[in-house]
């Protein structure tokens, strides 16, 4: 790994020992000079550096307000400023334009190296956390999702446009459809992409620790509140707070949630003291908030500042292209993983997984996948490995009578008809239908489309 080092002095000498001082040390240091600021303009627009040692006083400038353009360049390298006297108003300003240090000339040379090395140290990790960074924009990025069907494209041209505002997004759809990727894919492409992301499945804790756990607490305000703690609105302030399974929310804790909607503030258990958070909600749920709304358990006036903008994502079974892309791809993840040479899937085991109804989506197919390489002898994944029921699917009793003109089935087989005349895009059948979408998914699922 090559371990770059700009150094800017005008003293040819001076700058000549310096280098000799950085580069023969035997740490792997290579040391580029640059007598003034024009010369070290030019050597910033040719190659990379991970510490700038310079001058404050140069022919053509000053080291000091050249670190706002050493740091726009190259945003990851470190400076460290050199004088030939100390001046304090100079260091406070080198310090505030993002300086590593300020040191004087001379006398400090014994202190050159040591501070390159934390310097240097300081680089790497930017560089590995920026490099993290960028591996989770890859991950969650709307580009990374696997599939080329009409439905999946379709959500995602929703899901890119609404992601340039900060409006409050529904999500809606099965379980396992993956709807928390896709609210860190918004996310992503958002200008809070730099700022937390921070999500709760509001099913997974009772009444007193959800509302703790959303907007904190104050010491003392509860048997076993020994310490303040922030909430969840507060840990995503000018981030984004996706909220799971929105529709298991308790009625009580919905007016709080529509008080943060509405007026950005809220009040942590045991408090008086409104918090301001500016937090960008994505909130989803495979429930029907629209009957549950009409039975009295979710909130009317929730419902219209959740569904805002409604994105509904599409069920496995309505993206039969895209099965084997995924179930390529989870081959490959779960082999990795358990250090197996990546199978190859044959087409009657690419036929077999699309027969299946996958009733839990893309979490049930990633499952049977990884279940298939353990089980899996060579290198080909065929249908032996795949569960009983894939490979002997259940037959409809002989004899049965079919109700084939009930008024159920009607409706069922248009509802089907339309679905497949928008290639499963789910809001325009439910325009065509002359229904809500809330109530299009309760009919798929009582129906099983």
């Amino acid at each position: 790994m090559s371990k770059r080092i700009l150094l800017i002095d005008d003293e040819e000498k001076l700058r000549g020992l310096m280098a000799r001082i950085i580069g023969v040390n035997g740490e792997g240091f290579e040391v580029e000079q640059a007598d003034s600021l024009k010369s070290a303009r030019l050597k910033l627009s040719r190659a990379d550096f991970d510490v700038v040692v310079c001058d404050v006083k140069l022919p053509d400038g000053n080291g000091v307000d050249f670190i706002r353009e050493i740091r726009e360049k190259q945003p990851l390298a470190e400076t460290i400023l050199l004088t030939a006297y100390g001046n304090i108003p100079d260091g406070v300003q080198a310090i505030k334009n993002g300086a590593f240090d300020y040191i004087t000339k001379g006398d400090d040379h014994n202190r050159i190296l040591p501070l390159i090395h934390r310097a240097f140290e300081k680089v790497q990790l930017s560089k590995r956390v920026h490099q993290l960074e960028q591996q989770v924009g890859r991950k969650y990025s709307f580009d990374s999702m696997i599939g080329k069907s009409k439905v999946l494209q379709a959500a995602i041209d929703l899901g890119k446009k609404v992601a340039q505002t900060d409006t409050t997004v529904l999500l809606l759809g099965e379980t396992g459809t993956g709807k928390e990727v896709f609210a860190q894919a918004i996310h992503q492409a958002s200008n809070r992409k730099a700022k937390p992301f921070v999500a709760l499945n509001c099913a997974t804790f009772s009444k007193d620790l959800l509302e703790s756990e959303l907007f904190g607490h104050r010491e003392g305000a509860f048997t076993g509140a020994t310490k303040d703690k922030k909430g969840l609105f507060e840990e995503a302030n000018t981030g984004t707070l996706f909220l799971d399974e929105v529709g298991e929310l308790p009625i009580e804790l919905q007016a709080k949630l529509l008080r943060v909607l509405e007026t950005g503030e809220f009040l942590r258990v045991g408090e008086t003291k409104p918090v301001r958070s500016d937090v960008r909600i994505i909130a989803a749920t495979n429930r029907d908030l629209e009957k549950e709304t009409e039975s009295g358990n979710f909130r009317n006036d929730l419902y219209y500042r959740l569904s805002v903008f409604i994105i509904s994502l599409p069920a496995l079974r309505e993206r039969i292209e895209d099965i084997g892309p995924l179930a390529e791809f989870f081959a490959e993840l779960s082999a990795e993983r358990m250090n197996k040479p990546c199978p190859a899937l044959t087409w009657q085991y690419i036929e077999a997984l699309k027969r299946h109804r996958w009733k839990g989506n893309i979490r049930e197919l990633k499952n049977v996948i990884e279940r298939s390489v353990i089980l899996a002898e060579g290198d080909v994944l065929d249908t032996d490995s795949l569960p009983y029921e894939f490979n002997h699917p259940v037959q409809p009793h002989q004899g049965q009578p079919i109700a084939a003109f009930s008024m159920a089935n009607a409706e069922k087989a248009h509802i089907q008809n339309v679905l497949n005349y928008t290639g499963g895009n789910k809001a325009e059948a439910a325009r065509l239908l002359e229904i809500g979408i809330a109530t299009l998914y309760r009919k798929i699922e009582a129906y099983n489309l």
